[in-house]
């Protein structure tokens, strides 16, 4: 099997943790949509991936960036409210930088251009209650990992994840600004953001991918990222 047939199947096979993750994980991201959305988070998340599932099973010769590139458009007519053009297009623009091939720079590339369109279309920055807070150090770290650490990619996605749950964390004490959570006001506070959430599931499934495919050896998980305060927000910080 050539690189090309590996990296396809490390693909595939990520795309069905994802769908299988966000499916046990539908209720608990209903619940926490319920009490700051619309309750719809996880049963769209949901539909979404496992359609994306099913349409990138049946590629056998398709490229990584051509199985990226179908996740977000299946995700952007599969899923309803804001999630799809997020995540969805987020996706497809994304999926450019892999058009060379699965390596660490053009995975920092992939996961720089993601967030970047996350938050030109949301138009949401770090404090404002969305996926951004778990997204920005999530991306940020596993740059810092892969080009200043020079670590392998499973140790920087290991240590992407450990910022990506601050991030989660960082998000329930603090009032949201974007979305429609914002429309609580302070009633949002002290609830954690669904997308955020749904933000570190996925990630959470990519970097279980890369451990069957690539190993872990012997990993270390904690990080920091000055994008996530170690401390809980002031209430001025908070407004």
């Amino acid at each position: 099997m050539g690189a090309t047939d590996i990296e396809r199947e490390a693909v595939i096979a990520a795309i069905e943790r994802v769908s299988e993750r966000l499916t046990d994980e539908k209720e608990h991201l209903t619940d926490l949509d319920s009490a700051i959305g619309d309750a719809d988070h996880g049963s769209n998340m949901n539909r979404g991936f496992r359609a994306a599932r099913e349409k990138t099973a049946e590629m056998d010769d398709a490229s990584p960036d051509e199985l990226v590139k179908t996740v977000g458009v299946t995700l952007v007519s599969e899923v309803g409210g804001a999630a799809g053009p997020l995540y969805g297009g987020s996706f497809m623009t994304a999926s450019a930088e892999l058009e060379d091939g699965l390596t660490a720079e053009s995975t920092v590339a992939f996961a720089e251009a993601f967030l970047e369109k996350v938050k030109d279309r949301g138009g949401a920055e770090v404090g404002a209650k969305t996926m951004v807070d778990a997204l920005t150090p999530a991306v940020h770290t596993y740059k810092k990992s892969v080009e200043q650490d020079d670590l392998p990619p499973v140790e920087a996605l290991t240590k992407a994840v450990d910022a990506c749950e601050r991030g989660v964390d960082f998000t329930t004490p603090i009032r949201a600004t974007k979305g429609r959570a914002s429309y609580l006001g302070w009633r949002s506070v002290g609830h954690q953001d669904p997308g955020a959430t749904s933000t570190l599931f996925i990630l959470e499934a990519i970097r279980e991918t890369a451990v069957e495919y690539l190993g872990d050896g012997d990993l270390e998980a904690d990080s920091t990222s000055p994008s996530v305060p170690d401390e809980e927000p002031t209430a001025d910080e908070e407004a």
